[in-house]
């Protein structure tokens, strides 16, 4: 039990009320960083400026100018699953990522927009994509299409869970073993691996998203 989780009750668990917790969090900072924007950005203007460019970048390069429209969702779950993962590290705090309810619900909407996006874009041709190139094929093709699609959803939504499982059970372990000093080794560890889930986890929404945008075949 983290003893700083004053959120815990019999209603709402955890993950639920650290996300909460987050998204305040994130949208105190955000109206602080745009209250009084500047040609010459304070600090905290200058790290919202940083990690957004940064992320417009990334977006770019993966799915090219015409995939900018998603970036308001790719956006907002790189931070979020950053700050969730390295909330995480925190003696007392717990990640809400380390949960698979939320790293599945945030899947899911990677997972419907990817196939919303197929079907405004190319209609029924991305349906008919499922099925094969002639009609005898569908009983192979539709199954195999099926699985392969919902692979996805545990590709995504397990690599992250599983991966924040186990940085907070080791620092569970290290608190135990040196209650009162995490090594620094351990602890750059984590926030490197936080960081490389996130953005496995934000490049293939973009890959999937990019698949489905392109002619149906």
């Amino acid at each position: 039990m983290h003893p700083l989780l004053f959120f815990d009750n019999p209603y709402f668990p955890p993950h639920v009320t650290y996300t909460w917790f987050i998204m305040i969090v994130l949208a105190l900072l955000a109206y602080l960083a745009t209250k009084r924007l500047e040609l010459y950005p304070g600090r905290l203007q200058n790290v919202f400026e940083v990690i957004v460019d940064a992320l417009r970048n990334l977006l770019v390069d993966t799915m090219g100018s015409e995939g900018i429209k998603f970036f308001p969702l790719i956006a907002t779950l790189g931070i979020f699953i950053l700050i969730s993962n390295l909330l995480g590290i925190i003696p007392g705090f717990d990640s809400p990522t380390n949960n698979l309810n939320t790293t599945l619900s945030m899947t899911l909407i990677v997972f419907v927009m990817t196939h919303i996006v197929g079907v405004r874009i190319h209609g029924f041709k991305y349906v008919k994509q499922f099925m094969g190139p002639v009609w005898w094929l569908i009983p192979i093709m539709l199954p195999i299409e099926i699985v392969s699609h919902m692979a996805r959803i545990v590709s995504l939504s397990v690599r992250l869970f599983g991966n924040i499982v186990g940085e907070d059970i080791m620092v569970g372990i290290v608190l135990l073993l040196v209650p009162f000093l995490v090594p620094m080794p351990v602890v750059v560890l984590m926030i490197f691996t936080s960081i490389i889930q996130t953005l496995v986890f934000i490049m293939l929404s973009m890959i999937y998203i990019h698949l489905a945008m392109q002619e149906a075949h």
